[in-house]
């Protein structure tokens, strides 16, 4: 059986596991999980390219506010994968010859070459790592040609992305007044909500933004949009939520970007498994493609529908028309403020699942021990058995932190799914046996 249908047997699995998830996903019991603390000293230079960029976007100011940071980590893959690849794929042959490359030189050149370009400010260091990752690989004519490669596929993939409408203005958006629609959200009130033109940024692998969108939301008068408020209202709340206290736990331990958990888990499973720079670098160009067009995919899905959030709900459900909705003036989200667009899908839904999918597929494994350190809680740790079970949990989050109805997660995942089926399917196979 091929990695691709492989890789759809798991998207099935894991959309069976979150049609009706549990209030709490299990925590892993009997194998001990690895952590990305265990696996830090293994070397893997598309790894350490990847940390280099989550350094990056962790810095106060340093991504710009109108551009996804999810564009930056698709294209320093792609780049490293490209180049990677131009190598890996050389016939054995003209590979033995004296003009046979370093892959990891041109991994290096590569990252650092995509991110001088995307993050200038930050050349001096990252000119430092790439001495640091080059004085790994023996000198010679592979290392020479390995850099020459490196470059010129970062220079391919910088030019295909120059025109691809990330550095379009954002859109003004006109918040609604009607029930549903969305409006500006209290504590803070946000003048104008975020990425309003990313429906328009080219996909990496999507043919178009619109292409998976999910129907609407359910109508305001029907009981399962009553269900879904009354839920959140109750366990998402900052004052007297009937969740538990590991549920609240959850809540605030994945309330950070949702994407640089998927990547350090990512590093985790490179590092745990040894796989090689050829097979770390599809895995990563997979994920992060995956992740990329999820964002482009469910931009498009919330600026279409333009869905209220949970707490402009629930603080006006008397205007809904729904007998089984109460309103309740002074609610507040566990997290405190509410993300800056609308609510339906959740993001973090369509990226976890979309990432799950990628990790699964590719390392053919149901089941994988590891433990993920939270993005806004420092040192706090959290311990799966599987990626499905770490998506379902990052998933349900949401709905404890109080951001989202649980039909936005719902329509979320499946779009998820659906996109990293597609991006696999539309890819090379994700991990090829090593040439001989």
């Amino acid at each position: 059986m091929n990695r691709t249908s492989l890789i759809a047997i798991h998207l099935t699995a894991l959309a069976a596991a979150c049609s009706n998830p549990p209030a709490r996903a299990p925590l892993a019991q009997g194998r001990p999980a690895v952590s990305s603390a265990e696996v830090q000293e293994r070397a893997n230079l598309v790894v350490e390219w990847n940390r280099a960029l989550l350094r990056i976007v962790r810095t106060p100011g340093a991504q710009p506010a109108t551009i996804h940071p999810t564009r930056s980590f698709a294209m320093l893959h792609l780049a490293i994968r490209d180049a990677v690849h131009s190598i890996d794929r050389t016939p054995r042959l003209i590979r033995a010859s004296s003009r046979e490359a370093s892959q990891e030189a041109a991994a290096a050149a590569a990252a650092h070459d995509v991110l001088v370009a995307l993050y200038p400010s930050f050349a001096a260091q990252l000119d430092t790592q790439l001495q640091q990752s080059l004085a790994q690989v023996p000198d010679g004519a592979p290392k020479t040609e390995g850099v020459r490669i490196g470059q010129d596929f970062a220079g391919r993939v910088l030019a295909a992305r120059a025109d691809d409408g990330s550095a379009a203005p954002p859109l003004k958006f006109t918040f609604g007044t009607l029930p549903g629609a969305y409006q500006s959200t209290p504590p803070n009130f946000p003048s104008q909500p975020q990425f309003t033109s990313w429906p328009h940024v080219k996909p990496f692998a999507l043919e178009r933004a619109s292409q998976f969108r999910p129907g609407p939301p359910p109508a305001l008068k029907s009981d399962a949009y009553a269900d879904a408020l009354n839920e959140i209202k109750s366990l998402g709340t900052a004052s007297g939520s009937t969740a538990s206290a590991d549920q609240a736990l959850t809540g605030r331990f994945w309330n950070g970007a949702i994407q640089n958990y998927w990547n350090e888990i990512a590093q985790t499973a490179a590092l745990s498994r040894g796989l090689t720079t050829a097979e770390t670098a599809r895995l990563f160009a997979l994920l992060d493609v995956a992740i990329a067009d999820s964002v482009i995919a469910f931009y498009d899905a919330k600026y279409t529908y333009s869905f209220w959030r949970p707490v402009t709900a629930i603080r006006a459900a008397d205007t809904d028309g729904n007998p089984e909705t109460d309103a309740d003036p002074n609610w507040l989200p566990q997290a405190g403020r509410t993300a800056p667009d609308p609510s339906y899908p959740g993001a973090h839904a369509v990226i976890s699942a979309a990432a799950a999918a990628v990790l699964e597929g590719f390392l053919e494994e149901a089941d994988f021990a590891f433990s993920v350190t939270s993005e806004v809680l420092p040192g706090t740790q959290r311990s799966f058995e599987s990626f499905a079970a770490a998506a379902r949990e990052a998933t349900l989050s949401r709905i404890f932190a109080g951001q989202h109805f649980r039909f936005d997660l719902s329509a979320g995942h499946r779009l998820g799914q659906k996109v990293a089926q597609f991006v696999v399917s539309s890819s090379d196979s994700p991990k090829e046996n090593e040439n001989d």
